[in-house]
């Protein structure tokens, strides 16, 4: 006798239509302004062509996309989703956040608006939109899987707030947009851990608007710069007691660089960093977020021990050379 065929759900049945539902809507009010790049980059006496995604957050054709996607970029191609296909110029580029600025001639452009990435909470819907390996505008849907991680950009410096999503990433969906159930975008897809699964990341708005501000402003983020090179290094226990200091470590200098805001303070190689501007530094990363375009020109406090004795020096942080 055969087995009765089962009975659908109706309550589940809903509840798969609403989630359905939300992803289509999402997907429609997002797809318009998103657009894929094809892009020819310059290394050194080569040239490689690679591919992303990008989306307009403006109707007058500026896109928001990856640096490592533009970067040195010879010649930058867009298509859009109604096959238009324009030319672009990089505006800004920050490699620092993983973020560029580039400019299409496109006077009427569907585009995007951000939510606040400050209000996300675990387990929201999140929608990423892109190109992943050829494949044009394709829609993945999963959930924020957690929110304030750091991810290391290809220049070494820590990307802060960044958001964790299980929607699946594949190379060429770079620069597109991670978006909520309104289609407003909370995140820049910017990287995915090979061969794990459910693992993929994006800046979060909030951290893209403020670069966007800076690379509308100067054409770049102004970050402070004091010429050492680091690393993070334990502190002695009986230091740390001898000194009252509660941290476990700080920044050992490696080298400091000649005509250096570092050199002019008096730093030497050796030193380690525990304190500047009144904060507690505990190794490089804590160091590089300290180091904020608000501390340019700026005369600091900054707290070394030097031969287990501590010292204190005054030092005025330059804007960080263009890389």
């Amino acid at each position: 006798m055969d087995s009765p065929l089962p009975v659908a759900d109706p309550d589940e049945d809903g509840l798969l239509d609403a989630y359905s539902r939300a992803v289509s809507s999402a997907a429609g009010t997002a797809a318009p302004a998103v657009v894929h790049l094809d892009v020819v980059q310059r290394h050194g006496q080569r040239e490689r062509r690679g591919s992303g995604s990008g989306f307009f957050f403006t109707p007058d054709g500026l896109l928001l996309t990856n640096s490592h996607v533009v970067h040195q970029g010879r010649q930058i191609h867009v298509a859009t989703p109604d096959d238009e296909h324009y030319a672009a110029d990089i505006v800004g580029d920050d490699p620092d956040s993983d973020l560029a600025l580039i400019r299409v001639s496109a006077k009427s452009s569907p585009h995007l608006h951000f939510a606040r990435s400050a209000a996300l909470r675990i387990g929201q819907l999140a929608i990423a939109i892109g190109n992943p390996l050829g494949f044009e505008h394709t829609v993945t849907a999963g959930v924020v899987s957690a929110l304030g991680r750091s991810l290391r950009a290809s220049t070494g410096r820590l990307i802060d707030d960044v958001i964790q999503t299980d929607a699946a990433l594949n190379p060429g969906n770079s620069g597109g947009p991670l978006v909520n159930a309104r289609g407003a975008v909370i995140g820049v897809n910017t990287a995915i851990i090979r061969g794990a699964q459910g693992i993929c990341f994006a800046t979060a708005s909030d951290t893209a608007q403020w670069v966007l501000g800076q690379l509308l402003q100067h054409g770049r983020v102004r970050r402070a710069w004091i010429g050492v090179a680091g690393f993070t290094s334990p502190l002695a226990r009986r230091i740390a007691r001898h000194h009252e200091l509660e941290q476990a470590a700080g920044v050992r200098v490696r080298s400091v660089e000649t005509a250096s805001p570092a050199a002019a303070a008096g730093l030497e190689a050796g030193d380690l960093i525990i304190g500047y501007d009144g904060e507690v530094v505990t190794g490089i990363d804590r160091l590089q977020r300290i180091l904020n375009g608000d501390r340019v020109g700026r005369s600091c406090e900054l707290v070394l021990l030097r031969r287990g004795q501590r010292v204190g020096l005054t030092i005025a942080a330059a804007e960080q050379p263009s890389r």
